[in-house]
């Protein structure tokens, strides 16, 4: 039998859980912040999970829709907007002229990093929450999902677009390379660490989950299955993830054995046209898909009929602070909106 689903949001406006990457949760898991487009544009929002009562969090310029990242304090929520980082009405940082996305903030709450592109220039940019020591760290090729190592912040690991894939940088910019180098023909997604443990854990679509040894850079299987979109526990035991041809709803799986048990179903309709392939998108496949303004992968996400989304079609299952809850979005109704399931 699976979890009872609760709705949270409702109306005729997207509304989405953060990305996968992040827990939408505030501590004590009464409460949760979302982004939903109800104001016009893409804007962080609070909901109380016991008597519903929402309220919006940022206002002005649109937010990088995924962006939103509590810091570890529970109460600073850091999001993106055009080319510069924000907590409430301070700006942490400006790059003018760029465009940042998802951002990630060190487990200690002293550091932050964000994906950017600005014109034919990609790369990472760090520095202190406090606003101070930010730099740039050129990449050659388009960067997503920048994420401090665990048990060591002078680490970044982050994804190239396209192959290869999984990378890693030292804060300061030193010590750039490449964890393990394939083809287009190998697709690799949804990389992220193993919380505590520090190894990688990271899809090869659509056939198996694997993890890495961050020093030995060894891989080694978890299970032969279609995981997707992938977030591990804090003692990285249990991996929590959503998926899709075939669509068995959510899903955790246990690490040691490999073994899983669906929470529930999403009733997402998971759109993207490169999820029916076991590769990456190919400049005819860019071609082929409708109303895509970027031959590059995420920083378009929620355009309509992109090889890779729309994003929010996709659930994107993340864990409460105490993991006991699971959030997710699903258009099951015909609209994207937020979801909650216990956890037994």
């Amino acid at each position: 039998m699976t979890a009872t689903v609760r709705q949270i949001t409702d109306g005729p406006a997207i509304s989405h859980p953060s990305y996968f990457l992040q827990s939408s949760f505030f501590p004590g898991g009464k409460s949760m912040f979302f982004t939903s487009y109800r104001s016009g544009d893409a804007q962080a929002w609070k909901v109380s999970l016991e008597t519903g009562e929402t309220s919006q969090l940022t206002f002005g310029a649109p937010i990088h829709p995924y962006s939103p990242a509590l810091h570890p304090n529970g109460r600073d929520l850091i999001v993106t907007r055009g080319g510069s980082l924000w907590t409430g009405d301070r700006c942490i940082f400006e790059a003018a002229g760029a465009e940042l996305g998802e951002c990630s903030i060190s487990p200690d709450g002293e550091w932050l990093t964000a994906a950017f592109k600005a014109g034919s220039t990609s790369g990472l940019v760090a520095g202190r929450f406090d606003g101070t020591a930010w730099h740039a760290i050129p990449f050659p090729r388009t960067v997503i999902h920048p994420q401090f190592h665990p048990l060591d912040p002078a680490w970044i690991e982050f994804a190239g677009d396209p192959a290869p894939r999984m990378h890693r940088v030292r804060r300061d910019g030193t010590g750039m390379e490449c964890l393990y180098r394939h083809g287009n023909d190998e697709f690799i997604v949804h990389e992220t660490f193993l919380r505590n443990s520090g190894e990688i854990v990271f899809s090869i679509w659509p056939y198996k989950l694997c993890r890495m040894d961050w020093s030995t850079r060894a891989i080694s299987t978890i299970t032969d299955y279609n995981a997707w979109h992938i977030s591990p526990d804090r003692r990285g035991e249990r991996i929590l993830c959503d998926t899709n041809h075939p669509d068995e709803g959510l899903q955790i799986i246990d690490v040691a054995t490999g073994a899983r048990k669906q929470l529930c179903l999403s009733q997402s309709s998971n759109r993207g046209t490169q999820w029916r392939k076991s590769s990456y998108a190919l400049a005819e496949d860019f071609a082929n898909a409708q109303n895509t303004l970027d031959k590059t992968l995420s920083w378009m996400e929620n355009a309509a009929d992109t090889v890779y989304g729309p994003q929010y079609t996709h659930p994107h299952p993340s864990w409460s602070l105490e993991e006991d809850q699971v959030a997710f979005a699903s258009d099951r109704t015909g609209v994207t909106q937020v979801y909650v399931v216990q956890v037994a």
